[in-house]
């Protein structure tokens, strides 16, 4: 049952922090012909999708150093807000005007704007790598054929956003505690449980704030062509 939280968890994580990744898919491939389209977001994806495994594996390996873990906490902590703080609009994505152009463009984009998403997803799997390669293979060919639908149900329903960042929140207090130098003087002072429920309440609190202040969607993507943008 463990193990399956964590895999939900993982999948969760992935998914929400991944709608603007699948904007860039569609922005990229939007000025070739149908057939070249597909095959873009095809390679694009697959090239984007291996990088992304490479860099979570890494991260995995990183997050055992003292330190690092809590730096990591602190990082997920400002993903978490920015998730709940930010318009994903990507108009700045340059269309490709040729396939490999357009394969380019998916995967240096992708792997730029994933760096967020790969901290986050080993946090979440704490070293397991059959959890961590299982929540990959299942949420990614998910994002990448039900990218639009994604953005939909984010747009439509906006406490799946704050669902998923408050999951990123609790995180952050889990991987801070699990920090092999900082989290035994943490815990002297505050058990576990407070620390990642004081940074899910900051940060779901921050978003609602912020939302009701800028009068803005949370989890909204700009359209392209929109005039409000």
């Amino acid at each position: 049952m463990e193990f399956l939280v964590a895999l939900a968890s993982i999948m969760m994580v992935n998914i929400v922090l991944s709608g603007d990744n699948a904007v860039v898919i569609a922005m990229a491939s939007r000025c070739l012909p149908p057939k070249q389209q597909k095959m873009a977001i095809l390679w694009g994806s697959a090239g984007a999708i291996g990088l992304r495994v490479l860099l979570t594996l890494v991260a995995v390996v990183l997050l055992q150093i003292p330190y690092v873990q809590f730096v990591g906490g602190l990082l997920l902590i400002w993903i978490a807000a920015k998730l709940l703080m930010e318009d994903k609009g990507e108009d700045h994505i340059k269309a490709g005007t040729s396939l490999m152009a357009a394969i380019k463009t998916i995967i240096v984009a992708d792997l730029v704007m994933s760096l967020d998403n790969t901290l986050a997803i080993a946090a979440v799997a704490r070293g397991d790598y059959l959890l961590l390669i299982s929540g990959l293979a299942l949420s990614i060919p998910l994002i990448v054929f039900g990218s639009q639908i994604i953005i939909k149900i984010m747009d439509r329903f906006p406490v799946v956003v704050y669902a998923g960042a408050g999951l990123i929140a609790w995180t952050a207090g889990e991987m801070i505690m699990d920090d092999q130098k900082i989290g035994p003087v943490i815990h002297a002072v505050v058990p576990e449980w407070f620390v990642a429920a004081a940074i899910t309440i900051g940060v779901l609190t921050a978003g609602l704030w912020w939302k009701r202040t800028h009068k803005t969607a949370v989890g909204s993507c700009a359209k392209e062509g929109n005039p409000a943008q």
